[in-house]
Order: structure tokens, then sequence, then C-alpha cells
């Protein structure tokens, strides 16, 4: 197949930047609220899938110069020559892209923090979703496995970033997560001040360089040397601290779209990480698919070294997360007019189909999903958050009740919460463990002696 010109290269840059800013824009300027965080993350998506097989549908500065030192510690990724193209295309784009907005609003708005958060606050909203988009990038379309498997889903765990990241960080920061953004915006505005892109850029480029180390932890074959034991415990921590942070972000910032956004944090993140160590992120997730035996290599031990990281990642996330809004926290346990019998029966059923979706469509052989099996389990958290969110907060995770009720014992909050949740929601893993060896007992009768391996 004949290689695209770089004037293509250049042109698909331009095109898919413009067409991500101005969205950016028209929707914040029109007043589309809580839609406008799945708009801009459609139009991402789109032009990813249509653009990506030219010049590889960057459209964001950081995403480049995280390929540029991918690409410098022996990896895949872009040379720097092709990264300042990339970069200063995507800046004239975005550029314009933010006049073109505002000439057709005949208005504008500020790039700052949000009232009530300082800089600092913003900064490290903007490093770590940047970080996060970043990493997806690298891993689902850059990782050499990925890129030779071809998997259809690249775009999709792309611009399911945008809905994580917008609707949690961006009641801080704004959401910009790319440098292009940043400036376009701050330039478009600078009858009302200048100056914010700055740091703002800096923290997404400092969330870029992160990214491109933690791709190479991640993934040592990319780079000439061998995965290990250490980099499934790290892809089990960066799993579960992402998600763990994106319902932080998502319950303090009071979001209407909250068990959306934490679902595409966790559909992103597992088809990021699904191959590394099977992008569990969830004790309960650990216990259903060790207890169906159906995954040779995830024996006691393992499972347990599993379930600490997992903890560990959310632990941290709620710390990240509290820092961000000064220390503020809050409760797991009933919801008003609620009972903890009713918490105990809401957690059991939704984590239990969060379980049994998950060793359904990534554990057994039968059922697999190739290419949606991220989607289907991220859409259980969509399910459950929005239907029991009302009576327990939908955790349905043993790492986000622990993860929010550790923080929330600073402020005295009990103790005793989070285990009455975990031992519902382990529970419930144990239960779809059982009903699938049921339902799934075709899988153990396979020709040639295959059972099924997790791998989201």
């Amino acid at each position: 197949m004949t290689e695209p010109s770089l004037t293509s290269k250049m042109a698909a840059e331009f095109v898919g930047t413009y067409l991500l800013i101005f969205t950016v824009g028209c929707n914040v300027l029109s007043g589309s609220g809580m839609w406008a965080a799945v708009s801009i993350a459609c139009v991402l998506m789109v032009a990813i899938y249509s653009l990506g097989g030219i010049s590889g549908a960057n459209f964001n500065p950081a995403v480049s110069v995280a390929l540029g030192i991918s690409k410098s510690m022996g990896g895949p990724g872009l040379d720097w020559e092709t990264v300042g193209i990339y970069s200063g295309v995507q800046c004239a784009a975005g550029v314009l892209a933010a006049l073109s907005y505002t000439m057709l609003f005949n208005n504008s708005f500020n790039l700052q923090p949000a009232k009530g958060f300082g800089g600092d606050h913003a900064g490290l909203c903007e490093l770590l979703y940047t970080f996060m988009l970043c990493f997806v990038v690298l891993n689902v379309a850059v990782a050499r496995k990925n890129a030779q498997e071809q998997g259809q889903y690249y775009g999709l765990a792309i611009g399911f970033v945008i809905i994580a990241g917008a609707f949690g960080a961006g009641a801080v920061s704004g959401g910009c997560f790319n440098p292009a953004v940043a400036l376009g915006i701050d330039i478009s505005s600078l009858y009302y001040g200048f100056g914010w892109c700055i740091p703002y850029i800096v923290c997404e480029l400092v969330g870029a360089a992160l990214a491109a180390a933690a791709f190479k932890f991640i993934r040592p074959e990319d780079f000439g040397g061998e995965r290990n034991e250490k980099t499934e415990l790290a892809s089990e921590f960066l799993g579960t601290y992402f998600l763990v942070l994106t319902v932080g972000l998502n319950v303090l910032g009071k979001s209407l779209a909250g068990a959306f956004s934490i679902a595409a944090s966790l559909t992103s993140m597992i088809y990021a990480l699904g191959d590394v160590s099977g992008a569990h992120f969830n004790p309960a997730v650990t216990a259903a698919i060790f207890f169906s035996g159906r995954c040779a290599d995830l024996d006691l031990v393992k499972a347990g070294k599993f379930m600490g990281a997992q903890l560990a990642g959310g632990v941290s996330a709620a710390l990240t997360y509290a820092y961000i809004y000064r220390f503020n926290t809050f409760s797991l346990g009933p919801n008003w007019g609620f009972s903890w019998w009713g918490v105990s029966i809401g957690e059991l059923v939704f984590t239990f189909v969060l379980c049994y979706v998950v060793l359904c469509v990534a554990v057994s052989e039968t059922t697999k999903a190739t290419h949606l099996f991220g989607l289907a389990i991220g859409s259980c958290v969509t399910v459950g958050g929005f239907a029991i969110g009302g009576i327990s907060g939908g955790s349905m995770n043993p790492a986000v009740s622990f993860g929010i009720s550790a923080l929330d014992a600073i402020n005295h909050g009990p103790l005793y919460k989070p285990f009455v949740y975990s031992a519902v929601e382990l529970t419930a893993g144990a239960a779809a463990a059982a009903v699938f060896k049921i339902t799934h007992d075709v899988d153990v009768a396979l020709p040639d002696g295959k059972t099924g391996k997790a791998e989201a």
C-alpha cells in the first residue's frame, strides 16, 4: 500500500484538529450542557476512524509528543521532525477553529480554572487526563500487538477518554487535555485576558511524557524487553486508579452523567490494558474469574496480588480527587429512604451483572466479544450506576468502596461501610462464577482442550 504524502498527512491533522476544536467551541457557546462532552468525544472518534489511516489521527500536540518520546526510547512512534510538523499544524488549526466559532457566535469564553479552584488543581486535572488520553492512544493504536491485530475499537477507546475526563475534570479545569485546544481558546478570548494556556500546555506535555514512560513500563516487549509480573500489577493499579479517580471527580463535581463518565473510563482502560493483565480493575471481577476456574494462570497468590494492586489504585485515586477538591469527601451508605438491606440487594445484583458479563465476553471461548468486550463491560457500570446510584451509590467494586471510605475516614466517617459493601460485592463475584459454569459448560468441552482465558 502506498504511503500517504506529507501533504496528505498535514491536511488530515489540520481537518481533524479543526473539527475537534470548532465542536468544542460550538458546544460551550450554544449551551449544550450535559451533552457537550459526548458531542466532543464523538467528533474525535469519527475523525480518528476517518483519518487514522492517513496521518495516525493525532489531532493533539500532546499525543504527537508522546509518540515522539516513545520512538526516542526505542519503541513505536513518530520521529521528532514529524512531531514538530504535526504539532505546528494542530496548533494552527486550533487557533483558526477558535476564531471561527468566535465569529459564528460573536462571542468567546475564557480559559481558566473553575471558580473555587487554583492553578494547581486545574493543572493536575489536565496532567492526569492528558496522561490517560495519550496512554490509551499508545496502547490501542500504537502498541505493536494491537497494531498488528488491527482491532476496530481504537477510535471508541480514545473518544471515551474525553467522556471520562470532561464530566469529571471538566468541572475543575474546563477539560482541554490538548495544547491546541488550550491555545485556541486563550487566543480567541484575548478580550478576557491571556496566559492560562501556558501552564495548561506545560501540564499537558508533562502528562504526555509520563504516558510514554508508563507505556514503556507496561509494554516492555515493544522496547526490546520482556513482560513480567510487575507490568501486570502496574496495569491493574493504573486501570483502577483512573476508574476511581473518575468516580470521585464526578461525584464531587455533581455531574449529571456520572455513571456514563465512569463507564467510559472503564471502557477505555479495558481496551488499553486488556491484553496486559486482563484489565480486571475490581477485586470482585478477579474473584469471579478465579472461582470460574477458566483462567489457568490466575492462581490464588496472583489473584491476591491483583486485589492488592487494585485496592492501592483505589486509595491513591481517592487521595488525588480529595486534594483537587480541598479534601472534601463523600460517604458510602444507604441514600435517603433506603436501608442496608436495599444497599445489599442493589450491590449484589449489579455487581453480579458486571462480573457475569466479564466472564461471558472476555473469558468464555464461546461468547467472547473480540472487539466489543470493553464496551460491553463498561456498559454494565452505566446500567448499575444509574439503576442503583440513588440507593447505594452504585459502587459495584471493593476498590471503589475502600477508596471512598479511606478518604471519608479523614472526616471521621465510619470504617465498617467498605467491609459491608465489599462482602456483598465479592459474594456477587462468586455467584457470577457459579452461574457462568452452568450457562457456559460448553467451554470445558471445546476441541483441542482449549479453555477460556481472560483478555479484558
